[in-house]
């Protein structure tokens, strides 16, 4: 009963983790370590949103181990390429093609490498994962004043990065006779 209850939320869990961890591989190593103590705990809450909030917060207190246990700021490996060598889209298993979705998604993934763990975490609680103000404050031990101000510090960072970007638009040309 308690792994299919858990089954529910491991997407939502590995999109965190990969907003944390900046690695897909460490991502996964940290949802597996979620899911053991999930599963192996003696005790786990039963209302459905404490629960969630529960495991955000084993998932987030699994990689802060980890950054102490390792002694290292964490460092956000490159782009998730497939087997070619060719950037995937950020949460998609689709491969580059130059069209503006991957060229937005992209650059939204290089902004976040640059945010620090802080407003990497918070977007990803609020706007990877799903997860309500209050829910976010759960799992922070936070107010959720605190994480109404710490989500819009960090979305106006992404956004700042995002502008500061070397991606622009080409300017439209109007064409004079040249069939095109």
């Amino acid at each position: 009963m308690q792994s299919h209850r858990l089954e529910g939320y491991l997407d939502r869990l590995f999109g965190f983790a990969v907003s944390l961890a900046g690695d897909r591989d460490e991502a996964r190593d940290l949802v597996q370590d979620c899911a053991v103590r999930a599963l192996t705990a003696k005790r786990v809450p039963a209302d459905e949103p404490a629960y969630r909030a529960w495991l955000f917060r084993v998932l987030r207190n699994r990689f802060i181990d980890r950054l102490r246990r390792d002694r290292r700021r964490p460092e956000v490996g490159g782009l998730d390429c497939d087997e070619d060598g060719e950037p995937r889209a950020f949460g998609q298993g689709v491969a580059w093609r130059g069209d503006q979705h991957l060229i937005n998604a992209l650059t939204v993934k290089l902004a976040m490498q640059r945010l620090s763990v802080r407003e990497r975490e918070i977007i990803a609680l609020i706007d990877v994962a799903g997860l309500t103000y209050g829910e976010a404050a759960e799992v922070l031990a936070v107010p959720v004043g605190t994480v109404m101000s710490r989500i819009s510090r960090a979305r106006q960072a992404l956004f700042v990065i995002v502008n500061e970007s070397n991606i622009r638009a080409l300017p439209k040309r109007a064409s004079k006779g040249s069939g095109l």
